[in-house]
Order: C-alpha cells, then sequence, then structure tokens
C-alpha cells in the first residue's frame, strides 16, 4: 500500500481519466499510445502551470499512467492477464509519479513463466520504451521475492510499497504474507537498516542540505528523508499515512502540518524540474533555478533576487524536515531500540538523562525556566557521555521557541550561558550547528536568523550564508584543537596562542551577519558584533576587536591576491591598517577559516603561500616599527642572502652564481623568492648551451600541489599569450605571471598554475607533457592558438560584464589594470594578444577567480617601460570591452 501524506476527499473521477479512457477506447497501435503519453503529459504541465495543486497532480500521473498501461497490457498479452499480477513499485508503487519520474513494474509470477511468455513479455517491455515510457521491471515469483527480499532491505523496501494494478490479488497477498514483519526485517534490524542507509546517503552528500546545487530528492532534509520515516512507521506500526503518528504520539498535529507543508514544496520544485528539463531531474542545478523561480512565481525585490528567495525557502524548508526527521528517527528509536523502563539519571533540577539521550525532567521546564533553552547545549557539552537530546526535548524545544524574545535576548543569564558555550573546551562548533538546526540561533541573534537558508547566486560561495558561517567557526575550531596540529600548523599555533579565542570565534560569527541588507555587509556586521559583545559583558576593547575583525575580513585575502606584495610600499601601507600584530595573528586565522569555508575546491597551495608570505612580511614590519619600514635595497639583500644560502646546500658554484645574477636587475629580486631565484640561477647558468630561441624548465611546486614554469626567451616575442593559451589547452588554472627584463635582450617569465581538474596527478609525464607544449611556443611566429577546451557547464549559466579600472603605481612608474569579465577558457590569451597590439609589456599578473568572474589585475607598461598615457588607457579599455563581452 502507499503511505499517504495526503487523502484525496473527492470521490469523483478527474475529467482528464475519463478524457485518457475514452481516448485508450479506440487505440491499438504504438502510434496511438505513444500521442495518448504526450497528450497526458502535456495536461499535467499545463495544469501544473495554472496552478493545480501539485498533490493532485503526483497522484492524478501516478492513475492516468495505470490506466495506460492497463490498456497496453490487456491489448499484448491478453493471455497472460488473469496469470500473471502486473505491480507497480517504489514511487510508482506508493501512487506518486512525477512527470520524469521511474516507473517501475513487477511482473508477478505464480510459479514458472509459462511457455512463450519471456517473448510476449519483451514485447511489452520494448512497446512500453517506444511510446516513450521509461520503465524498470523485474519478473519475479512469490520464493523470488522471500528470497531477494530477506537478503536485500532495498528489496523489502520496494516490496513494501508495491501497489496491484492487474492479475490475480492473491499472488501480490501472497508476498505481502511472506515478507510481513513477523517472517522476515522485524522493526529494529529494519529501522537500524534504514538509520545506515540514510546516513550513508548523507555523506555522499558531505552530510549538508546547503549546497547551491542540492538534490531534492536525495539530499538531507529532502524528499527520501520523508519517505525514510513512512518506510520505518509502515513496518513497525503498519501505518499507511502520517496523520495515523499522530494517534501514536509521534507527531503533533502542528508536525503534521509542517510535513504537509513540506512535501508539498519540494513535490513542486521537482515538478517543475522535470517540465523545465523534459527529463527526470531532481538537482537544483543552476542551469534551471533562474527559470524555476519564474515558473513557480518569484519575482525580484530590491536586495534579494526572486532566484535568491526561491532557494532560501527551500534551504529553510529541508531544515525543518531534517529536524522532523531526527526527531522521529529518534523516537522509532526510543521505541524499537531502548529499554522502556530505564531510569533516568538527574544532571540537575531542569535535566535528566535517560538511555544515554538529555531531556527536560517535565514538560513545563522551558516555560518555568526559559534560560534553560541555552543550558541544554552547555549541558551537552559538558557531558561526554551523552548521545543527544530526546526526541521529546527537541518537539518541547521548538514548540517553545517564541520564548526566545528581546527580554530572554537581554537577560543577563542567557549571555552568560551563551559566552560559556563560546568558550568551552570541546563542542563549540557541533553545538552551534545544533543551535541552529533546533531554530534557537537565529532567534537569539536575530540577525543570524535572516540568513538562515540565504543563498547567494554565485559560484564562488558554495553553501548558504549560514552554513559558511558554521563552516568558518569550525575550521577555527581545528585550528584551537592540538589533534588537528597537522592540517594547518601555522594557524594552529597561532589559535592555541590566543588568550580569548571567543574573539575570533565571535568574528567567524559575524563577519557575514549582514549579507542581503544593501549597502557593506562588513561595516554593517561591524556594528551588530559591537553591540552584541558588549551586551554580552566583553570589555570595550574586545568588542572594538571582533568588530574590526568582521568590518575588516577580506583586506588580507584580497591584499593578497590582487596587490603585488614583493613591493615593500604595499606591505607598510597594509601594516600599517592592520596595526599590530596581535590584529594581524587574529585576522590571518579568520581569513584563512574563510576561505576555507567559502568553496572546498577554493583553497590550494597557492593562496596558501600568499596568504603566509603576506603575513610574515608584515610581522616583519612590526618588528622594525611602522616608522621604519624596510627599504628595496635590504628585502633585495636579505632574498639574495636566501637564495645564496639554498645554491650552496646543493653545491652550486659561487663562480656561476655570479655570472648567472649579473643578468638581473633589482626587480627581479624584489619579485622573486630565494628558494626561487636559486632555481632559476641552476636553469640560467646552462643558457649558454640553449638554442638562440630560449628555454623552458617546469617543476612540481616545492612546497604546493601545483606546477611552475619558468621561460628564457627573447624579450619582443611577447609569449605572455601563446603561454597561457597552451596552459588553458591542457586543463590549468593560472594564478600568477611574472615577466621581468633582463641584461641580454631576454625575458625571465615564470608561471604558477594548478590542474583545474584536481584528480589529475601530477607526475613526472604530466611535467614533461607541460615543458613540450611550452617549448613549441618559443619557436612559435603566428597568433596563439584558439583554446577550444569549453567552459564549465556551471559558468555558462551566468552573464558577468566585463569591467576595466585603471590607476598609476606611483612608486614603481607602472599602471594597474583591473579587468573583471565572465571566466572562460582562453581569456587571459585573449587580453595578452591585445596588449601586443597595443605594445603593452606586462610585468606582473595577479589572477583570480572568484566563481564565475574573473578579477585579474595586470601591472603594465608602455614598450618605453613608461606607464601608459590616458589616451592610451582610454582606447585600451574600451577596445578590451567590446572584444571580452563579444559572445560565441
Amino acid at each position: 500500500m502507499a503511505y499517504k501524506l495526503h487523502v484525496d476527499a473527492s470521490d469523483r473521477p478527474d475529467p482528464d481519466l475519463t478524457t485518457l479512457n475514452m481516448s485508450l477506447a479506440a487505440s491499438h497501435t504504438a502510434a496511438d499510445w505513444r500521442e495518448a503519453l504526450a497528450l497526458v503529459r502535456q495536461r499535467l504541465a499545463d495544469r501544473f502551470k495554472a496552478g493545480d495543486p501539485v498533490t493532485h497532480l503526483v497522484t492524478l500521473g501516478a492513475q492516468l499512467i495505470d490506466q495506460l498501461l492497463i490498456h497496453v497490457w490487456k491489448q499484448l498479452a491478453p493471455d497472460l492477464y488473469e496469470r500473471i499480477a502486473l505491480v507497480a513499485v517504489g514511487g510508482y508503487g506508493r501512487g506518486e509519479l512525477h512527470p520524469g519520474s521511474d516507473v517501475d513494474l513487477m511482473l508477478l509470477l505464480d510459479g514458472e513463466l509459462p511457455q512463450g511468455a519471456d517473448t510476449i513479455l519483451a514485447g511489452f517491455v520494448a512497446t512500453l520504451w517506444d511510446i516513450g515510457l521509461e520503465a524498470g521491471h523485474s519478473v519475479r515469483n512469490v520464493d523470488d521475492c522471500r528470497r531477494e527480499a530477506e537478503a536485500d532491505i532495498t528489496v523489502i523496501t520496494t516490496l513494501m510499497e508495491s501497489r496491484l494494478l492487474c492479475g490475480p490479488p492473491a499472488l501480490l497477498d501472497a508476498v505481502y504474507t511472506a515478507t510481513a514483519t513477523d517472517r522476515m526485517w522485524p522493526s529494529d534490524r529494519f529501522f537500524l537498516a534504514k538509520r545506515d542507509e540514510q546516513k550513508a546517503r548523507h555523506h555522499r552528500y558531505d552530510d549538508t542540505a546547503y549546497k547551491l546545487e542540492p538534490n531534492v530528492k536525495g539530499s538531507p532534509g529532502g524528499l527520501r528523508d520523508i519517505q525514510v520515516i513512512g518506510w520505518i512507521a509502515r513496518r513497525h506500526f503498519g501505518s499507511r499515512r502520517f496523520d495515523e503518528l499522530v494517534d501514536h504520539n509521534f507527531l503533533t498535529h502542528s508536525q503534521l502540518q509542517l510535513l504537509q507543508e513540506g512535501q508539498e514544496f519540494l513535490w513542486r520544485v521537482r515538478f517543475a524540474l522535470h517540465i523545465l528539463s523534459g527529463r527526470r531531474e531532481d538537482r537544483l542545478l543552476f542551469d534551471h533555478q533562474r527559470r524555476l523561480a519564474e515558473m513557480l512565481g518569484y519575482e525580484d525585490a530590491r536586495y534579494t533576487l526572486a532566484v535568491e528567495q526561491l532557494m532560501q525557502r527551500y534551504y529553510r524548508t529541508v531544515m525543518d524536515l531534517s529536524r522532523l526527521n531526527e526527531m522521529l528517527l529518534q523516537l522509532f528509536e526510543e521505541e524499537i531500540l531502548m529499554d522502556p523502563r530505564a531510569a533516568p539519571v538527574p544532571l540537575n533540577a531542569r535535566f535528566q538523562i535517560r538511555n544515554g539521550y538529555l531531556q527536560t525532567v517535565n514538560d513545563r521546564i522551558f516555560r518555568q525556566d526559559p534560560s534553560a533553552l541555552l543550558e541544554i547545549f552547555l549541558l551537552l557539552q559538558q557531558q561526554d557521555n551523552i548521545h543527544g537530546v530526546s526526541a521529546h526535548t527537541v518537539a518541547l524545544i521548538k514548540s517553545n521557541l517564541n520564548l526566545i524574545d528581546e527580554e530572554f535576548r537581554q537577560n543577563p543569564r542567557n549571555h552568560r550561558l551563551f559566552m560559556s558555550i563560546l568558550r568551552a573546551p570541546a563542542g563549540v562548533t557541533h553545538e552551534l550547528r545544533r543551535m541552529n538546526l533546533y531554530g534557537v540561533l537565529g532567534l537569539y541573534i536575530p540577525s543570524f536568523g535572516r540568513i538562515v537558508g540565504r543563498m547567494q547566486y554565485d559560484l564562488f560561495h558554495a553553501y548558504t550564508v549560514d552554513e559558511h558561517t558554521l563552516f568558518v567557526v569550525s575550521n577555527l575550531r581545528r585550528f584551537a584543537l592540538s589533534r588537528y596540529d597537522d592540517e594547518y600548523p601555522h594557524c594552529s599555533r597561532l589559535m592555541q596562542s590566543f588568550e580569548k579565542p571567543e574573539i575570533v570565534y565571535l568574528a567567524g560569527l559575524f563577519h557575514d551577519i549582514a549579507k542581503g541588507r544593501g549597502g557593506d555587509h562588513s561595516e554593517l556586521g561591524a556594528v551588530d558584533a559591537e553591540s552584541f559583545c558588549l551586551e554580552h559583558g566583553m570589555s570595550p576593547y574586545d568588542a572594538r576587536t571582533v568588530a574590526w575583525l568582521v568590518r575588516n575580513h577580506l583586506i588580507l585575502s584580497m591584499t593578497a591576491q590582487k596587490k603585488d606584495i614583493s613591493d615593500p610600499a604595499v606591505v607598510s601601507e597594509f601594516a600599517a591598517r592592520i596595526g599590530d600584530q596581535m590584529h594581524l595573528d587574529n585576522l590571518y586565522c579568520l581569513t584563512v577559516a574563510d576561505v576555507r569555508g567559502t568553496n572546498p575546491r577554493l583553497w590550494n597551495s597557492w593562496k596558501a603561500t600568499l596568504f603566509r608570505d603576506l603575513y610574515e612580511l608584515t610581522s616583519q614590519a612590526f618588528r622594525r616599527g611602522l616608522e621604519n619600514p624596510i627599504d628595496r635595497e635590504q628585502l633585495i639583500g636579505e632574498t639574495q642572502s636566501a637564495a645564496r644560502a639554498a645554491l650552496k646546500e646543493s653545491g652550486f658554484p659561487d663562480s656561476s652564481v655570479e655570472r648567472v645574477w649579473r643578468l638581473f636587475n633589482e626587480d627581479y629580486f624584489l619579485r622573486c623568492r630565494g628558494e626561487e631565484i636559486a632555481w632559476h640561477t641552476e636553469i640560467l647558468a646552462d643558457a649558454d648551451a640553449a638554442s638562440s630561441t630560449g628555454l623552458v624548465a617546469v617543476r612540481k611546486q616545492p612546497d604546493g600541489d601545483g606546477m611552475e614554469a619558468m621561460l628564457y626567451t627573447a624579450r619582443s616575442k611577447h609569449t605572455f599569450a601563446h603561454v597561457t593559451a597552451v596552459l588553458d589547452e591542457l586543463g590549468m588554472t593560472i594564478v600568477d605571471a611574472r615577466i621581468v627584463p633582463i641584461a641580454n635582450g631576454y625575458s625571465l617569465e615564470t608561471f604558477v598554475f594548478l590542474e583545474t581538474d584536481k584528480r589529475t596527478v601530477v607526475d613526472a609525464r604530466r611535467i614533461e607533457k607541460v615543458r613540450q607544449n611550452l617549448t613549441r611556443v618559443l619557436s612559435a611566429k603566428s597568433a596563439p592558438a584558439k583554446v577550444m577546451r569549453p567552459a564549465p557547464r556551471q559558468v555558462r549559466m551566468f552573464s558577468t560584464r566585463t569591467e576595466i579600472l585603471s590607476s598609476e603605481d606611483l612608486g614603481r612608474r607602472r599602471t594597474v589594470l583591473e579587468i573583471v569579465a565572465a571566466d572562460r577558457p582562453g581569456l587571459l590569451s585573449k587580453v595578452g594578444q591585445v596588449f601586443v597590439e597595443y605594445g603593452i609589456d606586462i610585468e606582473t599578473a595577479k589572477i583570480l577567480t572568484i566563481g564565475e568572474r574573473a578579477e585579474d589585475v595586470f601591472y603594465v607598461v608602455d614598450q618605453h617601460g613608461e606607464p601608459l598615457s590616458d589616451a592610451v588607457c582610454a582606447a585600451l579599455k574600451a577596445d578590451l570591452i567590446e572584444r571580452l563581452d563579444q559572445r560565441n
């Protein structure tokens, strides 16, 4: 039998059922049936768009397919109609069918397959596919069903949902009897298997419902989680509708309504997805999200796009459903597995532990003492023998959330409880996540409540704002715990030295809290953070420190990735803005945690190197004193000393060092690290033996997961466009490029790049392939080859208009061009070609990809080594914008 949330109260047949029935009466060929199926699908789509309830349409869809299948079966297998049972299984067996859903059938036999029946069955299935019905099928007898169900949890689940379409009812009744709870899969075993199955499925989705392209069926909080509850309830209670769980005191009426509304919303999303994609598609891909929002009636608002409103509703719905799923699974665990006579162990006057779960001593506790709504999370941190919160207590928390009002938020006792949760030696992240899941965190910090489920429609942020925020706090906590020292040793050393780690935790909690309000979220968030900290008893200095971190949480990342930190003036300016070592240490930890928590693919060894370099240079500036900034000569001397030490360690002769270094100017020693200079020196010592075209060297980064290339080539060749095209076509992400003129009419060009596909192994064979391809650049005489590698699917969903900002770097006498454009393969090569046409030389390129958007900074000079004139700058920007905005 189908497990139902809704019961159709109408006894009148739907007019489309009547129409189909009349149409089928005169249909005898596959062409007729194909046309009937197409009309069915069109009618369902039309009625959905017209606003018919989706709860009716998914049931109607199953009923319409029932009629079609029974008619085709009768037509093609008249002799088998009374001998073989045609059974609907899976979602179709539940009587639920979305436009692209699988139509799963079981052909149920009484014993062996009759002679000649295999040919008829094959023809039946082939006809279903021919008319456009993608039917899955199995052929079994009762013994097969019993044997396979006993061995496989998925089979018993499928059979529990089976529904007779036509044929002998006794056959399916025999299957029900053979697979009943008293024969196999008793409640306890079935429950454990389904719980483990759900855990494994959630893990496949990284245990989060808040990715930006979630699966409406399989992700945590999705439709499958609802089905799991139905299956367990059916196996244990024999229940066929969720409203029966109210009778068993497993659900309240309000929780049942929440479950019904949640499923109805997810059904609408899934139904629309199938219509838009024209197939079974359960992933909320960027490809569909905008059109889906439009189809479901959302409109752009002042600060929030229609698609962001849709997705926020989705994330809040799955959060509610996740909470219900957790509560119901725990209720089943208590009912099926635990000792109902177990004596509670008191903790204090308000809480006790029973069967390993924390619960209130009575149902009035939260009304009598609202602070217990925070205390419960502190107790979970303090008691490591607690498995979690009892399901009944979770329900009590939910029903008493209205107590978290302004008076509650101003209560000094609650301030102390919240700060104790943040300062606890263990369980900080776990309990903040639990507070968010139960709805407590968003009410206690209302500005946090506004970002719950908020998405940002781009490819840079992989999670909703609240999920990202909690990931940031989690990353900070990992830095603070010595068992994770091997992951980020430098951050761990800093975090574990902080006297008040709650300062950076609060900065992490508030750094994005003003997203979606309009205005500068860093400034608005800093105001919220300082107010919150002062209310919670922190000193004015500590509160201002938290606010400063929130206000400046992007500065380290942007400086390291967009500015030329080889320039002492850039470091001095950054150090002056930071102020002192304490602020730098906190900001550095927050920045690493933030970038790591934004997108799993965003963090890489190159970013780690940039951030650490800027940190070390700034620390050095503080040691010298901001009034005594480091000068070029000192920095060059220190870099040369580091390079000499590395060369000496490798046994490289001093005489060769001097010979090679005569080629280099001061800029080279400023823009390269000591270890890089040592590598270049060893390569260039053999440059005399190289051909006149130059040479190429490629290696794996010594302290990272990317590669470095060095090209020694004639300055007139302008190889940037060629090199970037080659690397792009090879599937590389370029992150840094430097081009330094040297003394003999040549240039030294260095590129740092990473594999776009992180599964690619960087081994000797891969390095040699890159070297061979780059070597061909040295002899290239024509324009760079066109990059044929297509842009990723997600990137193609966005349209970014090109913007170009220019400024003059007065200290280094060069022009700075910041180009913001749609990221795509070949972008850098196209920019390089335009530069060649204008006679522009690139000194440094800082390559930054932010999701679907490239934000690349070029430090350039004209062919005389001077900054670009205003006229050249204006013409160049207009030309670049026209070319980069052209669509292929």
